[in-house]
């Protein structure tokens, strides 16, 4: 049995980028693969009467100093996205069109996105710069704007954020290792204990 640890994630979420820096190395140690599993936070947060932490003033101050000491420790870049929050819908869909489509271009638009996000923070709710950085990276940025408007595309990125709020999501990073679900990228380290004892 190969093991694995499913990842919930949006773009919009810096603590989704910074567990996403961390999981590769979490699973090459662990012998294990990463289920990446793209959903709409907005629509989490709304099923859930949930809201990001930015809505409140000191908790949102409190969350970019705690985020820039968590990239310190992981000695990974991190930059405040000066547009955030950014509306992720259209890249969401890109990001499930792109893996219903082929898995090496899904993890190469998510490497472009995040990095664009977080560590050259640039507003990636505007498609003129989406279109740049996915040039930049050597992306079909055609293709990926294709996907956004598919039907069946919208149609998935919809289910898969109800199922997730089906199977407990409130927020991202969302983890499971197995049944077990971890939220944050604070707790890593459970997670590999939890890929550990697998």
């Amino acid at each position: 049995m190969t093991k694995s640890v499913e990842f919930y994630f949006d773009f919009g979420s810096p603590a989704s980028y910074l567990a996403w820096t961390q999981l590769p190395g979490i699973a090459a140690r662990c012998g294990a693969e990463i289920v990446y599993r793209p959903v709409l936070l907005g629509g989490i947060h709304k099923a859930t009467n949930n809201a990001s932490p930015a809505t409140i003033p000191a908790k949102g101050a409190w969350m970019q100093v705690d985020l820039a000491r968590f990239a310190r420790r992981y000695g990974v870049a991190y930059a405040h996205n000066p547009h955030f929050p950014i509306n992720t819908l259209m890249l969401m869909r890109a990001a499930t069109g792109a893996q219903m489509h082929d898995e090496p271009l899904f993890l190469r638009y998510v490497d472009a996105v995040y990095r664009a996000m977080w560590e050259r923070p640039c507003n990636m709710a505007d498609p003129a710069n989406v279109r740049a950085v996915l040039e930049g990276a050597g992306l079909d940025a055609a293709l990926l704007f294709q996907f956004v408007e598919q039907a069946e595309v919208k149609e998935k990125l919809k289910r898969d954020t109800e199922a997730a709020v089906a199977r407990g999501l409130f927020g991202a990073p969302t983890l499971f290792v197995g049944e077990a679900m971890f939220f944050g990228q604070d707790r890593l380290d459970f997670v590999e204990e939890a890929l550990r004892q697998l």
